[in-house]
């Protein structure tokens, strides 16, 4: 009987092994997808154009601060940007309305700011359309 009990208590411990390896796995996977979705973040604030870039980084370097953010997310990027320029363009704004065209209607071109050319152009196309 005792034989019965020595099985379980073996099978309950190599389950047990089994369960703290898929965890460990699964919490191993959910880190680097925490630090990669928060690196995308930052290199998007940071204007990277193309974020395969991020491969470029080891993120075994990369910490976590006591609010279990990327700890220095911007000095990551800052240190890329120095190093690899051509992987960013211009910096991209927050606001959208920085960049939003001006609400104002086209504006008709008075006969007089015309080239001769141009005025005889437009002469034509509406003496067509009589």
């Amino acid at each position: 009987m005792n034989e019965g009990i020595d099985d379980d208590i073996k099978n309950w411990q190599s389950r047990a092994e089994l369960a703290e390896a898929a965890l460990a796995e699964t919490k191993s996977t959910a880190t680097a997808k925490l630090i990669h979705a928060e690196l995308k973040a930052e290199a998007i604030r940071a204007g990277m154009i193309d974020l395969d870039g991020l491969k470029l980084l080891d993120f075994a370097e990369v910490a976590f601060d006591q609010q279990g953010d990327v700890a220095d997310a911007p000095g990551i990027m800052s240190r890329l940007k120095r190093d690899k320029p051509w992987l960013f363009g211009h910096g991209v704004s927050s606001s959208a309305a920085a960049h939003a065209p001006r609400p104002e209607p086209p504006r008709m071109r008075h006969a007089n700011e015309l080239s001769h050319e141009e005025w005889v152009a437009a002469r034509a196309a509406l003496l067509r359309r009589r």
